[in-house]
């Protein structure tokens, strides 16, 4: 099956800031050892940087997302919205796909229980990456950590930015849940809601997958402790949220709680037993922040008494 099935490539932009990424992100599909049945660009709100591609890549679909909802969630609906192909796969403007990312991402899902894939993603600090900065807390600037599987595995849920799915599946529950991901300066997991509901829906799983590889800009305001204390404080907030939202759906932290209560105390105690006092007390500040943030969220909740909306399986958007 990995070698014949067709797979649509799906990718969300915004803004002519981003030209040159996107364009790498583009060739880099275009050069991938599983040959993509089509490349669908959705430009969010922003028709000048979309005629820019349509005259740069003419193979390439380009598509607006002119609609009411904008953000990357909203987008990737749009351009997931044209696929005519099994599979969709998705990549960030952000990024490189290694040559045989595709072909990884598409193999696991000779097993009929899979309902999605995912890859690793590797950093590339456009500053040098800080002395303070913790293996385990990859996630906060959108790269693998330490603590996540070395080789293919199941798991809960994957990152939205190097992800395939199931098309039928991803329809099914209406792709990604718009005005919870990343709209503006907010960032919240619509990538982790999107595996739990795709998984529910069909009583199936994700696999992971390391050798599908796409190497991730971190720019260099990343770098800095105040990002990495806001982006710990933020996903704290957005799990919360989260799984308010996902109440009727099972384990929707149980990966936070392993997180806390294994990867984080084991992480503390190398860098304590190497000398790397630096990098201890970054780990003690994410997750303080983190805390703070989920105490902000359920605080927030029960303060102004207005229940969530419901979220089941099918209650996406796309």
């Amino acid at each position: 099956m990995s070698e014949s099935v067709a797979v649509t490539v799906a990718l969300a932009c915004h803004s002519e800031e981003r030209l040159p990424g996107i364009r790498a992100a583009i060739d880099s599909v275009q050069r991938q050892s599983h040959r993509p049945a089509g490349i669908v660009v959705a430009v969010d709100h922003n028709a000048a940087l979309g005629a820019v591609l349509r005259a740069e890549f003419p193979s390439v679909v380009v598509v607006g997302n002119d609609g009411p909802n904008r953000g990357a969630s909203a987008t990737r609906n749009v351009a997931a919205a044209r696929a005519r192909t099994p599979l969709i796969a998705f990549l960030d403007d952000d990024e490189v796909a290694a040559p045989t990312w595709l072909a990884g991402l598409v193999a696991p899902f000779e097993d009929a229980y899979v309902v999605g894939t995912g890859g690793r993603y590797r950093p590339v600090w456009n500053h040098r990456r800080p002395f303070w900065f913790p293996d385990e807390f990859g996630w906060v600037v959108g790269a693998h950590y330490k603590g996540m599987p070395t080789t293919t595995a199941r798991v809960r849920n994957v990152w939205a930015g190097s992800m395939a799915v199931r098309a039928d599946v991803f329809r099914a529950v209406g792709g990604f849940r718009t005005g919870f991901g990343k709209v503006g300066d907010v960032s919240r997991p619509e990538d982790t809601d999107l595996c739990i509901r795709m998984a529910a829906e069909r009583q199936g799983h994700w696999v992971y997958v390391p050798r599908a590889i796409v190497d991730h800009e971190v720019p260099a305001y990343r770098a800095s402790l105040r990002f990495f204390a806001g982006r710990c404080y933020a996903e704290g907030v957005g799990k919360i949220e989260m799984r308010a939202a996902l109440r009727d759906l099972p384990d929707a932290l149980g990966d936070e709680q392993t997180y806390v209560t294994r990867t984080v105390p084991l992480g503390l105690a190398r860098n304590v037993a190497t000398g790397r006092l630096d990098r201890a007390a970054a780990m003690a500040l994410g997750i303080a922040c983190a805390a703070a943030g989920a105490a902000s969220a359920s605080w927030a909740a029960r303060r102004t008494g207005a229940p969530r909306p419901r979220i089941t399986a099918g209650s996406g958007s796309a």
